[in-house]
Protein backbone atom coordinates (compact mmCIF):
# COMPACT_ATOMS: atom_id res chain seq x y z
CA UNK A 1 0.00 0.00 0.00
CA UNK A 2 1.23 3.45 -0.95
CA UNK A 3 2.23 5.49 2.28
CA UNK A 4 2.52 9.18 0.90
CA UNK A 5 -0.88 11.07 1.81
CA UNK A 6 -0.85 12.33 -1.37
CA UNK A 7 -0.18 11.31 -5.39
CA UNK A 8 1.26 14.14 -7.98
CA UNK A 9 -1.00 13.51 -11.20
CA UNK A 10 0.24 14.81 -14.77
CA UNK A 11 -1.88 17.65 -14.52
CA UNK A 12 0.76 18.48 -11.30
CA UNK A 13 -1.61 18.99 -8.82
CA UNK A 14 -1.41 16.61 -5.73
CA UNK A 15 -4.29 15.14 -5.31
CA UNK A 16 -6.03 12.56 -2.85
CA UNK A 17 -4.34 9.26 -2.18
CA UNK A 18 -5.97 6.33 -1.67
CA UNK A 19 -8.46 5.27 1.16
CA UNK A 20 -6.67 4.46 4.03
CA UNK A 21 -4.54 7.08 3.97
CA UNK A 22 -5.75 10.99 5.16
CA UNK A 23 -7.95 12.85 2.57
CA UNK A 24 -7.46 17.07 2.62
CA UNK A 25 -10.26 19.17 4.48
CA UNK A 26 -12.05 20.77 1.61
CA UNK A 27 -13.64 24.91 2.88
CA UNK A 28 -15.96 26.95 0.83
CA UNK A 29 -15.95 30.36 2.11
CA UNK A 30 -19.02 32.60 0.45
CA UNK A 31 -19.44 36.01 0.68
CA UNK A 32 -22.64 37.45 -0.17
CA UNK A 33 -23.30 40.15 -2.44
CA UNK A 34 -19.58 41.36 -2.56
CA UNK A 35 -18.74 42.79 -6.07
CA UNK A 36 -16.71 41.07 -8.68
CA UNK A 37 -13.68 44.11 -8.21
CA UNK A 38 -14.05 44.45 -4.43
CA UNK A 39 -11.07 42.33 -3.20
CA UNK A 40 -7.77 44.11 -3.56
CA UNK A 41 -6.62 41.05 -5.30
CA UNK A 42 -9.32 41.50 -7.60
CA UNK A 43 -8.62 45.29 -8.44
CA UNK A 44 -10.45 47.06 -5.54
CA UNK A 45 -9.70 49.91 -2.78
CA UNK A 46 -11.32 47.75 -0.16
CA UNK A 47 -8.52 45.96 2.12
CA UNK A 48 -8.65 42.20 2.52
CA UNK A 49 -5.39 41.50 3.28
CA UNK A 50 -6.24 37.63 4.14
CA UNK A 51 -8.22 36.95 1.37
CA UNK A 52 -5.07 38.50 -0.77
CA UNK A 53 -2.69 36.32 1.11
CA UNK A 54 -4.90 33.37 -0.14
CA UNK A 55 -4.80 34.49 -3.09
CA UNK A 56 -0.82 35.42 -3.32
CA UNK A 57 -0.52 31.44 -1.76
CA UNK A 58 -3.16 30.21 -4.07
CA UNK A 59 -4.53 31.15 -7.57
CA UNK A 60 -7.34 33.38 -8.93
CA UNK A 61 -10.03 32.04 -11.27
CA UNK A 62 -10.55 35.29 -13.94
CA UNK A 63 -14.14 33.22 -15.29
CA UNK A 64 -16.08 31.82 -11.99
CA UNK A 65 -19.57 31.92 -12.26
CA UNK A 66 -22.40 31.99 -9.77
CA UNK A 67 -25.91 32.46 -10.84
CA UNK A 68 -26.76 35.83 -9.95
CA UNK A 69 -28.47 35.53 -7.06
CA UNK A 70 -28.75 34.40 -3.02
CA UNK A 71 -30.59 31.21 -3.32
CA UNK A 72 -29.80 29.42 -6.89
CA UNK A 73 -25.74 30.13 -5.71
CA UNK A 74 -26.44 28.42 -2.81
CA UNK A 75 -28.39 25.56 -4.04
CA UNK A 76 -25.68 24.54 -6.64
CA UNK A 77 -22.79 24.38 -4.03
CA UNK A 78 -25.02 22.06 -1.89
CA UNK A 79 -26.12 19.52 -4.41
CA UNK A 80 -24.27 20.03 -7.49
CA UNK A 81 -26.99 20.59 -9.88
CA UNK A 82 -28.10 23.69 -11.50
CA UNK A 83 -31.22 25.41 -9.06
CA UNK A 84 -33.34 24.17 -11.83
CA UNK A 85 -32.45 20.56 -11.79
CA UNK A 86 -33.54 20.59 -7.69
CA UNK A 87 -35.19 23.26 -7.24
CA UNK A 88 -34.08 23.07 -3.53
CA UNK A 89 -33.68 26.63 -2.71
CA UNK A 90 -36.08 29.26 -1.22
CA UNK A 91 -36.14 30.88 -4.74
CA UNK A 92 -36.60 28.21 -7.23
CA UNK A 93 -40.39 27.43 -7.57
CA UNK A 94 -41.16 23.60 -8.01
CA UNK A 95 -40.51 20.58 -6.56
CA UNK A 96 -37.73 18.61 -4.99
CA UNK A 97 -37.29 15.47 -6.90
CA UNK A 98 -36.56 12.47 -4.63
CA UNK A 99 -32.70 11.91 -6.22
CA UNK A 100 -31.86 15.38 -4.46
CA UNK A 101 -28.93 15.31 -2.67
CA UNK A 102 -26.30 17.69 -0.43
CA UNK A 103 -22.50 18.03 -0.07
CA UNK A 104 -22.84 16.11 3.61
CA UNK A 105 -24.46 13.01 2.08
CA UNK A 106 -21.64 12.80 -0.83
CA UNK A 107 -18.42 13.79 2.01
CA UNK A 108 -19.86 11.76 5.09
CA UNK A 109 -19.13 7.91 3.45
CA UNK A 110 -15.60 9.21 2.89
CA UNK A 111 -15.26 9.80 6.16
CA UNK A 112 -15.94 13.19 6.26
CA UNK A 113 -17.31 15.18 9.34
CA UNK A 114 -19.29 18.28 7.77
CA UNK A 115 -20.04 21.91 9.23
CA UNK A 116 -21.61 24.69 8.31
CA UNK A 117 -21.91 28.67 9.81
CA UNK A 118 -23.85 31.33 8.20
CA UNK A 119 -26.05 32.16 5.92
CA UNK A 120 -28.52 29.13 4.32
CA UNK A 121 -31.69 30.13 2.14
CA UNK A 122 -31.87 26.45 1.13
CA UNK A 123 -35.83 25.36 2.26
CA UNK A 124 -34.90 22.75 5.45
CA UNK A 125 -32.55 23.23 8.13
CA UNK A 126 -29.41 22.11 7.58
CA UNK A 127 -28.84 18.95 9.82
CA UNK A 128 -32.47 17.92 9.63
CA UNK A 129 -32.33 17.41 6.16
CA UNK A 130 -28.98 18.08 4.61
CA UNK A 131 -26.92 15.90 7.15
CA UNK A 132 -24.56 18.37 8.64
CA UNK A 133 -22.91 17.61 11.73
CA UNK A 134 -22.72 20.96 13.26
CA UNK A 135 -24.34 24.43 12.06
CA UNK A 136 -24.70 27.64 13.06
CA UNK A 137 -27.63 29.17 10.80
CA UNK A 138 -28.33 32.81 10.32
CA UNK A 139 -32.15 33.25 9.19
CA UNK A 140 -32.14 36.63 9.61
CA UNK A 141 -30.62 38.55 6.63
CA UNK A 142 -31.89 42.14 7.63
CA UNK A 143 -30.55 42.36 11.10
CA UNK A 144 -26.52 42.41 11.31
CA UNK A 145 -27.02 43.89 15.03
CA UNK A 146 -30.23 42.17 16.45
CA UNK A 147 -31.40 39.30 14.19
CA UNK A 148 -34.68 37.56 15.05
CA UNK A 149 -34.03 34.00 13.96
CA UNK A 150 -30.74 32.34 14.08
CA UNK A 151 -30.05 28.45 15.14
CA UNK A 152 -27.50 26.24 16.45
CA UNK A 153 -27.91 23.04 15.66
CA UNK A 154 -31.01 23.59 14.12
CA UNK A 155 -32.86 24.57 17.81
CA UNK A 156 -33.37 28.23 17.92
CA UNK A 157 -31.04 30.52 19.97
CA UNK A 158 -32.20 33.54 22.03
CA UNK A 159 -32.43 36.62 19.97
CA UNK A 160 -29.25 38.69 20.47
CA UNK A 161 -30.01 42.44 22.80
CA UNK A 162 -28.74 45.45 21.35
CA UNK A 163 -26.66 45.50 24.43
CA UNK A 164 -25.13 42.07 24.16
CA UNK A 165 -22.65 43.24 21.20
CA UNK A 166 -23.58 40.88 18.66
CA UNK A 167 -22.07 40.97 14.63
CA UNK A 168 -23.63 38.64 12.35
CA UNK A 169 -19.79 38.21 10.90
CA UNK A 170 -18.37 38.16 13.61
CA UNK A 171 -20.62 35.51 14.91
CA UNK A 172 -20.26 33.71 11.88
CA UNK A 173 -16.80 33.17 12.67
CA UNK A 174 -17.19 32.39 16.34
CA UNK A 175 -19.15 29.44 15.59
CA UNK A 176 -16.64 28.54 12.76
CA UNK A 177 -13.92 28.33 15.14
CA UNK A 178 -15.57 26.56 18.11
CA UNK A 179 -17.00 24.05 15.63
CA UNK A 180 -13.19 23.44 14.49
CA UNK A 181 -12.15 23.23 17.82
CA UNK A 182 -14.47 20.16 18.95
CA UNK A 183 -13.31 18.87 15.81
CA UNK A 184 -10.16 19.20 16.48
CA UNK A 185 -10.43 17.77 20.36
CA UNK A 186 -13.20 15.22 18.97
CA UNK A 187 -12.58 13.81 15.46
CA UNK A 188 -8.77 15.36 14.62
CA UNK A 189 -8.58 12.06 12.80
CA UNK A 190 -11.17 12.92 10.21
CA UNK A 191 -11.07 15.06 7.55
CA UNK A 192 -13.69 17.42 7.33
CA UNK A 193 -16.17 19.79 4.99
CA UNK A 194 -16.85 23.25 5.86
CA UNK A 195 -19.35 25.56 4.64
CA UNK A 196 -18.82 28.62 5.41
CA UNK A 197 -21.28 31.25 4.35
CA UNK A 198 -21.21 34.87 5.48
CA UNK A 199 -23.90 37.67 5.02
CA UNK A 200 -21.68 40.36 4.45
CA UNK A 201 -22.00 42.67 2.14
CA UNK A 202 -25.81 42.13 1.51
CA UNK A 203 -27.95 45.03 2.54
CA UNK A 204 -28.99 46.09 5.31
CA UNK A 205 -25.42 48.39 4.78
CA UNK A 206 -24.59 48.54 8.84
CA UNK A 207 -21.13 47.60 9.98
CA UNK A 208 -19.44 48.73 13.18
CA UNK A 209 -18.61 51.85 13.78
CA UNK A 210 -14.67 51.82 14.20
CA UNK A 211 -14.70 49.77 10.53
CA UNK A 212 -16.45 52.48 8.75
CA UNK A 213 -14.06 55.26 10.05
CA UNK A 214 -11.42 53.02 8.42
CA UNK A 215 -13.01 54.39 4.91
CA UNK A 216 -14.25 58.32 5.78
CA UNK A 217 -12.51 59.51 2.52
CA UNK A 218 -11.62 56.82 0.67
CA UNK A 219 -14.19 57.13 -2.07
CA UNK A 220 -15.17 60.92 -2.37
CA UNK A 221 -13.91 60.68 -5.56
CA UNK A 222 -16.90 58.91 -6.29
CA UNK A 223 -17.83 55.42 -8.37
CA UNK A 224 -16.70 56.53 -11.71
CA UNK A 225 -12.77 57.41 -10.86
CA UNK A 226 -13.50 54.16 -8.63
CA UNK A 227 -14.39 52.35 -11.60
CA UNK A 228 -11.97 53.32 -13.77
CA UNK A 229 -9.03 52.12 -11.59
CA UNK A 230 -10.38 49.22 -10.73
CA UNK A 231 -10.34 48.61 -14.67
CA UNK A 232 -6.91 49.62 -14.65
CA UNK A 233 -5.24 47.31 -11.87
CA UNK A 234 -7.77 44.36 -13.73
CA UNK A 235 -6.32 44.64 -17.17
CA UNK A 236 -2.28 45.31 -15.51
CA UNK A 237 -3.00 41.98 -13.03
CA UNK A 238 -4.35 40.34 -16.50
CA UNK A 239 -7.22 39.31 -15.17
CA UNK A 240 -9.73 41.21 -17.91
CA UNK A 241 -8.70 42.03 -21.14
CA UNK A 242 -11.95 44.25 -22.01
CA UNK A 243 -12.86 47.37 -22.25
CA UNK A 244 -15.33 49.28 -18.92
CA UNK A 245 -18.59 48.93 -19.30
CA UNK A 246 -21.01 52.00 -19.59
CA UNK A 247 -23.19 52.79 -17.03
CA UNK A 248 -27.19 52.09 -17.77
CA UNK A 249 -28.46 54.79 -15.42
CA UNK A 250 -32.04 53.19 -17.10
CA UNK A 251 -32.27 49.71 -15.69
CA UNK A 252 -32.49 49.16 -12.04
CA UNK A 253 -34.51 46.42 -9.82
CA UNK A 254 -38.00 46.92 -10.83
CA UNK A 255 -38.95 46.99 -7.24
CA UNK A 256 -36.77 50.24 -6.84
CA UNK A 257 -39.44 52.21 -8.39
CA UNK A 258 -41.12 53.24 -5.39
CA UNK A 259 -38.97 56.01 -5.92
CA UNK A 260 -40.59 59.03 -4.55
CA UNK A 261 -41.50 57.07 -0.83
CA UNK A 262 -37.91 55.62 -0.37
CA UNK A 263 -36.42 59.43 -0.66
CA UNK A 264 -39.03 60.57 1.97
CA UNK A 265 -37.60 57.90 4.06
CA UNK A 266 -34.25 57.78 3.09
CA UNK A 267 -33.79 61.42 2.53
CA UNK A 268 -32.37 63.64 -0.45
CA UNK A 269 -28.94 62.28 -0.37
CA UNK A 270 -30.32 58.71 -2.07
CA UNK A 271 -29.60 58.37 -5.85
CA UNK A 272 -31.62 55.23 -7.66
CA UNK A 273 -29.77 55.31 -10.98
CA UNK A 274 -26.55 54.40 -12.06
CA UNK A 275 -25.68 58.33 -13.60
CA UNK A 276 -22.22 59.86 -13.78
CA UNK A 277 -20.50 60.92 -10.15
CA UNK A 278 -20.35 64.45 -11.78
CA UNK A 279 -24.38 65.32 -12.05
CA UNK A 280 -25.09 64.37 -8.18
CA UNK A 281 -25.13 67.50 -5.80
CA UNK A 282 -23.05 68.11 -2.66
CA UNK A 283 -25.41 66.56 -0.59
CA UNK A 284 -25.52 62.82 -2.89
CA UNK A 285 -22.05 62.54 -3.41
CA UNK A 286 -21.55 63.26 0.59
CA UNK A 287 -23.82 60.37 1.35
CA UNK A 288 -23.58 58.10 -1.17
CA UNK A 289 -19.50 58.38 -0.28
CA UNK A 290 -21.28 57.10 3.27
CA UNK A 291 -22.82 53.94 1.77
CA UNK A 292 -19.92 52.79 -0.03
CA UNK A 293 -17.40 53.48 2.73
CA UNK A 294 -20.13 50.98 5.19
CA UNK A 295 -20.14 48.31 1.85
CA UNK A 296 -16.05 48.18 2.14
CA UNK A 297 -16.13 48.16 6.17
CA UNK A 298 -18.59 45.31 6.03
CA UNK A 299 -16.14 43.77 3.21
CA UNK A 300 -13.04 44.52 5.43
CA UNK A 301 -14.83 42.72 9.06
CA UNK A 302 -15.08 39.83 6.82
CA UNK A 303 -11.44 39.38 5.61
CA UNK A 304 -10.68 39.70 9.36
CA UNK A 305 -13.06 37.16 10.29
CA UNK A 306 -12.03 35.13 7.44
CA UNK A 307 -8.28 35.67 9.41
CA UNK A 308 -9.52 34.09 12.34
CA UNK A 309 -10.81 31.14 10.72
CA UNK A 310 -7.51 30.51 9.04
CA UNK A 311 -5.48 31.07 11.83
CA UNK A 312 -7.43 28.16 13.51
CA UNK A 313 -7.44 26.07 10.80
CA UNK A 314 -3.18 26.97 11.51
CA UNK A 315 -3.36 26.12 15.29
CA UNK A 316 -4.87 22.82 14.35
CA UNK A 317 -2.45 22.14 12.34
CA UNK A 318 -4.67 21.67 9.12
CA UNK A 319 -4.04 24.60 7.14
CA UNK A 320 -1.81 23.26 4.53
CA UNK A 321 -3.94 20.13 4.56
CA UNK A 322 -6.90 22.09 3.29
CA UNK A 323 -8.27 22.99 0.11
CA UNK A 324 -10.17 26.38 0.43
CA UNK A 325 -12.31 28.12 -1.88
CA UNK A 326 -13.49 31.37 -1.83
CA UNK A 327 -16.38 33.14 -3.72
CA UNK A 328 -19.30 35.36 -3.83
CA UNK A 329 -22.88 34.46 -4.28
CA UNK A 330 -23.89 36.84 -7.03
CA UNK A 331 -22.46 40.48 -7.83
CA UNK A 332 -23.14 43.64 -6.35
CA UNK A 333 -26.55 44.46 -5.93
CA UNK A 334 -28.50 47.73 -7.17
CA UNK A 335 -31.39 46.66 -5.07
CA UNK A 336 -32.54 50.12 -2.87
CA UNK A 337 -35.44 48.64 -0.23
CA UNK A 338 -36.32 48.94 3.26
CA UNK A 339 -36.79 46.25 5.21
CA UNK A 340 -37.32 45.04 8.78
CA UNK A 341 -36.78 47.28 11.42
CA UNK A 342 -37.71 50.57 8.91
CA UNK A 343 -34.69 53.40 8.07
CA UNK A 344 -34.39 56.02 10.96
CA UNK A 345 -32.48 58.84 8.75
CA UNK A 346 -31.61 60.48 12.08
CA UNK A 347 -29.55 57.51 13.09
CA UNK A 348 -25.62 57.42 12.23
CA UNK A 349 -25.73 55.27 8.83
CA UNK A 350 -24.88 52.21 8.81
CA UNK A 351 -26.24 51.51 12.83
CA UNK A 352 -28.99 48.85 13.57
CA UNK A 353 -31.64 51.41 13.31
CA UNK A 354 -30.74 52.68 10.10
CA UNK A 355 -31.20 50.39 6.60
CA UNK A 356 -29.28 51.18 3.68
CA UNK A 357 -28.46 49.44 0.40
CA UNK A 358 -25.75 50.05 -2.11
CA UNK A 359 -27.60 51.16 -4.78
CA UNK A 360 -26.73 51.17 -8.77
CA UNK A 361 -23.98 54.00 -8.85
CA UNK A 362 -21.67 51.95 -6.42
CA UNK A 363 -22.83 48.79 -7.54
CA UNK A 364 -21.26 49.39 -11.16
CA UNK A 365 -18.06 50.17 -9.72
CA UNK A 366 -17.93 46.84 -7.40
CA UNK A 367 -19.07 44.69 -10.28
CA UNK A 368 -16.13 46.66 -12.82
CA UNK A 369 -15.44 46.09 -15.55
CA UNK A 370 -18.64 44.18 -16.11
CA UNK A 371 -22.14 45.01 -17.07
CA UNK A 372 -25.04 45.05 -14.93
CA UNK A 373 -25.84 43.75 -11.28
CA UNK A 374 -27.24 40.66 -8.80
CA UNK A 375 -30.06 39.11 -10.70
CA UNK A 376 -28.71 39.73 -13.84
CA UNK A 377 -27.08 37.09 -16.32
CA UNK A 378 -24.84 39.98 -17.52
CA UNK A 379 -21.41 39.33 -16.54
CA UNK A 380 -22.27 42.26 -13.41
CA UNK A 381 -24.65 39.40 -12.24
CA UNK A 382 -22.52 36.44 -12.41
CA UNK A 383 -18.79 36.74 -12.31
CA UNK A 384 -17.25 36.01 -9.03
CA UNK A 385 -14.32 36.58 -7.52
CA UNK A 386 -12.97 33.17 -7.51
CA UNK A 387 -9.60 32.32 -5.04
CA UNK A 388 -8.33 28.67 -4.66
CA UNK A 389 -5.90 27.85 -1.87
CA UNK A 390 -4.05 24.58 -0.71
CA UNK A 391 -0.61 24.36 0.20
CA UNK A 392 -0.25 20.83 -0.19
CA UNK A 393 -2.11 20.29 -3.50
CA UNK A 394 -1.24 23.79 -5.23
CA UNK A 395 2.68 24.64 -6.27
CA UNK A 396 1.58 27.21 -8.74
CA UNK A 397 1.17 30.24 -6.32
CA UNK A 398 -0.03 33.48 -7.09
CA UNK A 399 -1.32 32.60 -11.19
CA UNK A 400 -4.31 33.12 -12.49
CA UNK A 401 -6.88 30.53 -14.27
CA UNK A 402 -9.11 31.18 -16.94
CA UNK A 403 -10.98 28.37 -17.44
CA UNK A 404 -14.63 28.82 -17.46
CA UNK A 405 -15.98 27.49 -14.07
CA UNK A 406 -19.43 27.75 -12.16
CA UNK A 407 -20.41 26.84 -8.27
CA UNK A 408 -21.46 23.13 -9.62
CA UNK A 409 -18.31 22.33 -10.02
CA UNK A 410 -17.50 22.44 -6.46
CA UNK A 411 -18.88 19.04 -5.82
CA UNK A 412 -17.21 17.23 -8.14
CA UNK A 413 -13.64 18.63 -7.17
CA UNK A 414 -14.22 17.65 -3.55
CA UNK A 415 -15.58 13.94 -4.47
CA UNK A 416 -12.27 13.68 -6.60
CA UNK A 417 -9.56 15.09 -3.71
CA UNK A 418 -11.36 13.07 -1.29
CA UNK A 419 -11.01 9.97 -3.43
CA UNK A 420 -13.95 9.54 -5.58
CA UNK A 421 -15.94 10.62 -8.81
CA UNK A 422 -19.00 12.13 -9.42
CA UNK A 423 -20.22 9.47 -11.53
CA UNK A 424 -19.59 7.03 -8.26
CA UNK A 425 -21.26 9.25 -5.94
CA UNK A 426 -24.45 10.15 -8.31
CA UNK A 427 -27.30 8.57 -6.38
CA UNK A 428 -29.60 6.15 -8.29
CA UNK A 429 -32.25 8.33 -11.34
CA UNK A 430 -30.43 11.24 -11.09
CA UNK A 431 -29.21 13.17 -14.07
CA UNK A 432 -25.46 13.23 -14.85
CA UNK A 433 -23.72 16.12 -12.95
CA UNK A 434 -23.05 18.80 -15.18
CA UNK A 435 -20.07 20.30 -12.97
CA UNK A 436 -16.73 19.36 -13.92
CA UNK A 437 -13.70 18.69 -11.37
CA UNK A 438 -11.36 22.16 -11.11
CA UNK A 439 -8.32 19.86 -10.13
CA UNK A 440 -6.83 19.80 -13.33
CA UNK A 441 -6.96 23.93 -13.20
CA UNK A 442 -5.17 23.77 -9.67
CA UNK A 443 -2.10 21.89 -11.25
CA UNK A 444 -0.99 22.28 -14.94
CA UNK A 445 -3.82 21.20 -16.69
CA UNK A 446 -7.94 22.55 -17.87
CA UNK A 447 -11.19 22.50 -17.33
CA UNK A 448 -13.48 21.51 -20.12
CA UNK A 449 -17.32 21.43 -20.83
CA UNK A 450 -19.74 21.97 -23.56
CA UNK A 451 -21.41 25.14 -22.26
CA UNK A 452 -23.16 26.87 -18.75
CA UNK A 453 -26.57 27.58 -18.58
CA UNK A 454 -27.62 30.46 -16.48
CA UNK A 455 -31.26 31.35 -15.74
CA UNK A 456 -32.69 33.56 -12.69
CA UNK A 457 -35.37 36.05 -12.66
CA UNK A 458 -36.42 35.51 -16.38
CA UNK A 459 -33.09 36.50 -17.14
CA UNK A 460 -31.59 34.25 -19.80
CA UNK A 461 -28.22 33.72 -20.74
CA UNK A 462 -25.56 30.89 -22.06
CA UNK A 463 -22.08 30.67 -22.29
CA UNK A 464 -20.29 28.22 -25.33
CA UNK A 465 -16.60 28.14 -25.13
CA UNK A 466 -16.11 32.50 -25.69
CA UNK A 467 -19.53 32.70 -27.07
CA UNK A 468 -22.27 34.21 -24.91
CA UNK A 469 -25.92 34.99 -25.40
CA UNK A 470 -27.70 36.91 -22.71
CA UNK A 471 -31.06 38.65 -22.95
CA UNK A 472 -32.72 40.89 -20.21
CA UNK A 473 -35.89 39.09 -19.25
CA UNK A 474 -38.05 36.46 -21.33
CA UNK A 475 -39.26 38.28 -23.45
CA UNK A 476 -35.71 40.19 -24.00
CA UNK A 477 -33.95 40.16 -27.62
CA UNK A 478 -30.97 37.50 -27.49
CA UNK A 479 -27.73 39.69 -27.19
CA UNK A 480 -24.28 37.54 -28.37
CA UNK A 481 -20.87 38.52 -27.25
CA UNK A 482 -17.82 37.13 -27.79
CA UNK A 483 -15.79 36.97 -24.49
CA UNK A 484 -12.46 36.78 -25.59
CA UNK A 485 -12.14 40.62 -26.04
CA UNK A 486 -15.55 41.35 -24.70
CA UNK A 487 -16.73 40.84 -21.36
CA UNK A 488 -18.29 43.86 -20.68
CA UNK A 489 -20.74 43.04 -23.17
CA UNK A 490 -20.76 46.37 -25.31
CA UNK A 491 -20.52 44.89 -28.71
CA UNK A 492 -23.90 43.08 -29.42
CA UNK A 493 -23.18 40.60 -32.26
CA UNK A 494 -26.20 39.04 -32.87
CA UNK A 495 -27.65 40.42 -35.73
CA UNK A 496 -24.21 39.98 -37.33
CA UNK A 497 -24.16 36.21 -36.44
CA UNK A 498 -27.45 35.16 -37.24
CA UNK A 499 -27.11 31.11 -36.78
CA UNK A 500 -24.60 31.33 -33.75
CA UNK A 501 -27.45 33.40 -32.08
CA UNK A 502 -30.33 30.60 -33.02
CA UNK A 503 -27.81 27.63 -32.01
CA UNK A 504 -27.18 29.40 -29.04
CA UNK A 505 -30.98 30.33 -28.12
CA UNK A 506 -31.86 26.48 -29.02
CA UNK A 507 -29.22 25.04 -27.05
CA UNK A 508 -30.39 27.07 -24.01
CA UNK A 509 -34.05 26.29 -24.60
CA UNK A 510 -33.49 22.47 -24.73
CA UNK A 511 -31.46 22.82 -21.85
CA UNK A 512 -34.40 24.28 -20.03
CA UNK A 513 -36.80 22.12 -20.95
CA UNK A 514 -34.41 19.09 -20.25
CA UNK A 515 -33.98 20.41 -16.82
CA UNK A 516 -37.47 21.18 -15.57
CA UNK A 517 -38.93 18.33 -17.55
CA UNK A 518 -36.29 15.90 -16.10
CA UNK A 519 -37.42 17.41 -12.20
CA UNK A 520 -41.10 17.11 -12.66
CA UNK A 521 -41.19 13.51 -14.18
CA UNK A 522 -38.94 12.50 -10.78
CA UNK A 523 -40.58 11.54 -8.06
CA UNK A 524 -41.12 14.26 -5.21
CA UNK A 525 -38.51 13.78 -2.40
CA UNK A 526 -39.75 12.57 0.63
CA UNK A 527 -38.12 13.59 4.50
CA UNK A 528 -36.63 10.08 4.78
CA UNK A 529 -35.06 10.05 1.91
CA UNK A 530 -33.52 13.34 2.16
CA UNK A 531 -31.61 12.18 5.57
CA UNK A 532 -28.12 11.87 5.72
CA UNK A 533 -26.41 9.31 4.08
CA UNK A 534 -24.98 6.58 6.87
Amino acid sequence: MLRREFLQTAAGVMTAAPRGAKRPNVMIILADDMGFSDAGCYGGEIDTPNLDSLAARGLRFTNGYSTARCGPSRSSILTGYYAQQTASDVMTPGNIPAYTRFFPQYMKPLGYRTYHSGKWHIRFHPLARTGFDHSYTLLDQNRFFTPKAHLLDDQPLPPPKPSDGFYGTIAIADHAVDFLKQHQREHARDPFFFYLAFTSPHFPLQALQQDIDLYKDRFAEGWDVSRARRHERLRRMGIVNCGLSKLEPGIFPPWNTKADDQLRQIGPGEVHNAVPWTSLTDEQRRFQRTKMAIHAAMITRMDREIGRVLAQLKAMRSFDDTLIFFVSDNGASAEIMIRADGHDPAAPPGSARSHLCLGPGWSSAANSPFRLHKSWVHEGGIASPWIAHWPNGIKDHGKLRHDACHFIDFLPTALEVAGSNAAAAKPDGAPTMPGRSLVPALGKGRVTRDYLYFHHNRNRAIRQGDWKLASIGAEGPWELYNLADDRAEQVNLAQQEPQKTSAMASLWQQTEDTFVKTREAAAPAKWEQLKPAS
